[in-house]
């Protein structure tokens, strides 16, 4: 043999690589059984197989956290719900009240409520009719207070006055005569108040200046009914004898009394007592007040003798007959 041989070569075994051990699922396999569920545990539900994918290359090796998630039962997945619109306050609100779901006991208290309601404001509104003088001053108040003594004093001494001519006839020996004096002071009394027979006394004047023509009927009539409201015994105006029957009415521009037309300034002569019918025309929102909103002018004047001369007519009844007769 020469030296020069060569020993023969070994077939060459190909290397293969080595074998990864792999812990979880790789593409293009299904996934392992699921666990047999734990008792009280619901069953899971078996996942769609996967898509088959490219052939797997060389797998690394999971870490601790795949390994753990791999190695638990796949869960199915759900298709996600579609998402509602948010609803505004006022579509709430409206979807709170309507369809109503009222009870029939709720319905009995929510009508008990309204009727106690509508009572509580009906007696509200009475108390606030009835202190109309709240937002009126001390001194007013007290003015108005002794009006009411002075009303009251009055028709105390007008009963006094009945009961002690009522004595005087049953005692007087001339029941005749006292009865003819006692008719006859009736008679001028009543012809005062009829405007038949002139009176003098204490009372009061107020003129009324009305220079832009704003003063109408019904102030002048507030203003009689205000004066008789405080004691007034006798009235007239510009001339005119202002009687129960009397009356004011506008006529063509002018203010006339029982048909009679009277201009301006109108005068008003008043026999009473002086201290009881200044005061009542100039309370607050009173008849003074009232006038100078309509930019007139009032004056009021005391005196100790007030003349009212005017005489009516003395009118005959058709139908009335003394019960006497």
């Amino acid at each position: 043999m020469s030296t020069n041989d060569t020993p023969p070569e070994e077939p060459k075994v190909p290397e293969q690589p080595p074998r990864e051990i792999r812990k979880g699922p790789q593409p293009g396999e299904q996934s392992a059984a699921p666990s047999a569920p734990r008792p009280g545990e619901p069953a899971a539900e078996p996942s769609p197989p996967a898509a088959p994918g490219p052939p797997a290359g060389p797998a690394e090796s999971a870490g601790p956290a795949e390994s753990a998630e791999s190695s638990g039962p796949a869960e199915s997945v759900e298709p996600a719900e579609s998402v509602e619109p948010e609803m505004t306050g006022r579509q709430r609100l409206a979807a709170g009240l309507w369809p109503l779901r009222a009870s029939r006991a709720q319905l009995i208290v929510a009508l008990l409520l309204f009727v106690l309601g509508l009572g509580l404001a009906i007696q509200v509104r009475s108390n606030s009719d009835s202190g109309a003088l709240r937002g009126a001053r001390q001194e007013d108040l007290v003015r108005i207070l002794d009006e009411l003594d002075s009303r009251t004093k009055r028709l105390e001494d007008e009963k006094q006055q009945l009961e002690d001519q009522r004595k005087e006839l049953e005692s007087s020996s001339n029941q005749a005569e006292e009865a003819r004096r006692q008719t006859v002071e009736k008679e001028r009394q009543l012809g005062i108040l009829a405007g038949t027979v002139a009176a003098q006394g204490p009372g009061i004047t107020m003129k009324i200046t009305d220079p832009r023509g704003q003063v109408e009927s019904d102030q002048l009539l507030d203003a009689l009914q205000e004066l008789r409201a405080a004691g007034a015994e006798a009235i007239q105006v510009n001339g005119v004898r202002v009687v129960a029957g009397s009356y004011f009415s506008d006529e063509g521009g002018q203010i006339a009394i029982d048909g009679k037309k009277i201009a301006q300034p109108y005068e008003f002569k008043v026999i009473g007592k002086p201290q009881d019918l200044e005061p009542a025309l100039n309370i607050p929102g009173g008849v003074v007040q009232t006038l100078e909103k309509e930019q007139a002018t009032v004056a009021v004047t005391r005196s100790a003798k007030i003349v009212v001369d005017a005489l009516r007519a003395a009118k005959q009844p058709d139908y009335a007959r003394s019960s006497s007769s």
